[in-house]
């Protein structure tokens, strides 16, 4: 039996007191370290000749420190010299990957610990070992670089996830055995169903109630109180691999063969804002989404720019910087929250824009069931993954509940209505 800190909780208080007291400052220092002992053994990579170890678990099970911690088991070996760390984006491979209180900087101990240098994408142990930020908003950069091992966090929310995957996979080529780890919480797509049948996959799935003990009270008493036992408990705190949600008016698996990987040819692009009704935290999001009508007819989802506690000053300047970086020919607003002051916050970012009002006379789900008919009818396409916009429109019924205002689908939903439903002019075509 491995005997670990489970096991030193077990023991009477006195006898947790005599062995740790027996402790010299040296052993103190490295068993503060030592993560086979602090490690539940979920947490511990699997035995076995795996490639890739999968780690499908709920929201706080303790997925980033297992990362870390492994990566850092393979430089301390001598495994691995060349790693690949790869998260949706580059903010979030930093903020959490390197940075993070259970990113690799925090769980390094001192006599080990890497250099992060920002401006290289890369952390540089003592021992010349090198780990290299990726984001899969750019799957073009893993394109070259080679890799002994990867961390790959939260492959369901992967902007171009095939792409990113199959340019990792193409550099992993060094040393005798290339691995990959995988944390993520599940989400039911193509890649991650493909992952779990493939063979060399070894999956290790956790619930958030396993790594209960070292988190917050207020976690327990608000977040779990909340979410246990709804569906969205079930995918985000004990992982369940959820299938589609009955009455959705968007599956997923049409989502994903309407998939395509790269823009086209475009006649016209529009920038839909759906504008929450308030400001603040507890706001619902501001709905930014940016879509393409083509040459061939079909329209392409291009962007989902949506952010929550956003200011009237905030979402213009998100929606006007995204009219302008894909070149489109005009911001769509839902006006029913504020009328002319919508178009006014917009104007103030920049008078020159062109912009559209649009007023909803009807109910949310009437409004996009034509939308969902397009869909359906394989015209509508999403270029790489929008995580957060499909899960969205993938749970989508028209039944609205408290908190969980779909304003993502409702700017899906006007730019697909303005690209296709209406009639528009249709200036010059132009290259995304």
């Amino acid at each position: 039996m491995r005997y670990c800190a489970s096991s030193l909780r077990r023991l009477t208080e006195a006898n947790r007191i005599e062995f740790l007291r027996g402790l010299s400052d040296t052993e103190a220092a490295v068993l503060a370290y030592d993560w086979q002992f602090w490690a539940r053994e979920t947490q511990l990579a699997p035995p076995g000749s795996w490639t890739h170890w999968l780690m499908l678990a709920g929201r706080g099970f303790g997925k980033t420190r297992a990362g870390a911690e492994w990566v850092r088991m393979l430089i301390e070996t001598g495994e691995a010299t060349r790693i690949a760390l790869v998260a949706p984006t580059l903010q979030t491979a930093r903020s959490v990957m390197v940075e993070g209180d259970s990113g690799l900087l925090a769980i390094s101990p001192p006599w080990n610990r890497p250099k992060f240098e920002p401006s290289k994408r890369q952390l540089v142990w003592p021992s010349g070992a090198i780990a290299t930020l990726y984001s899969a908003e750019d799957p073009e950069r893993l394109r070259g670089p080679q890799h002994h091992a990867a961390w790959c966090d939260e492959l369901c929310s992967w902007r171009h996830a095939e792409g990113t995957w199959d340019n990792l996979l193409f550099g992993l080529r060094l040393g005798v055995q290339p691995r990959s780890i995988i944390t993520t919480t599940p989400k039911p797509t193509a890649m991650l169903k493909g992952l779990i049948a493939a063979k060399g996959v070894t999956v290790t799935r956790g619930t958030t109630f396993d790594n209960l003990e070292n988190l917050a009270p207020s976690f327990a008493d608000e977040i779990i109180a909340k979410y246990e036992g709804t569906r969205t408990g079930r995918q985000e705190l004990m992982a369940e691999l959820l299938e589609d949600v009955p009455g959705a008016l968007w599956k997923r698996r049409m989502l994903d063969q309407l998939r395509v990987a790269a823009g086209f040819d475009y006649q016209r692009i529009v920038v839909a804002v759906d504008p929450p009704a308030s400001v603040g935290e507890k706001a619902d999001e501001c709905g930014i989404v940016a879509a393409g009508l083509a040459e061939n007819g079909q329209a392409y989802v291009l962007a989902d720019a949506s952010e929550q506690g956003l200011s009237p000053a905030g979402w213009a300047r998100k929606a006007v910087a995204l009219y302008h970086s894909l070149g489109a020919d005009r911001i769509v607003i839902e006006s029913n929250q504020g009328g002319a002051m919508a178009e006014a916050v917009l104007r103030e970012v920049d008078p020159s824009a062109a912009i559209t009002q649009v007023f909803a006379s009807r109910g949310k789900h009437a409004r996009a069931e034509p939308v969902a008919a397009l869909y359906e009818q394989g015209r509508v396409h999403h270029v790489g993954t929008l995580p957060i916009l499909e899960d969205q429109m993938c749970s989508f019924t028209g039944e609205l509940q408290a908190g969980h205002s779909p304003d993502r689908v409702d700017a899906l939903v006007w730019a697909i209505t303005h690209l296709m439903l209406t009639a528009t002019s249709r200036p010059k075509i132009r290259s995304l």
